[in-house]
């Protein structure tokens, strides 16, 4: 599966999103989420197994974070994604608020 593919799904982008500038731990990554942690740790695994993502061992915790490189090439792609969710996000608070 190509990397585009791989990302596709909504819930790999939000996490390589949350990953994309700091290290986080699975268990935070996960309580993002309204699935469960397997199926997190599932889309954590796929994105490791593609070299998406770099994981850390730190005692008995993972932390996980983008791997940039591997990402460079689809950057402007995955940030326009991002801005995407987050301008249909303000749209839909503004909507709600002048409905109030």
């Amino acid at each position: 599966m190509d990397t585009l593919q791989l990302v596709a799904e909504p819930r790999r982008r939000e996490i390589l999103g949350l990953v994309w500038d700091e290290e986080m731990a699975a268990s935070d990554i996960a309580s993002r989420f309204d699935v469960t942690f397997g199926a997190v740790s599932q889309h954590l695994a796929v994105l490791r197994e593609a070299s998406l993502v770099t994981v850390r061992k730190d005692g008995n915790r993972r932390l996980y974070r983008a791997n940039q490189d591997a990402l460079a090439p689809y950057k402007g792609i995955l940030e326009s994604m991002w801005s995407d969710t987050l301008q249909h996000l303000a749209e839909t608070i503004e909507n709600a608020e002048s409905d109030k």
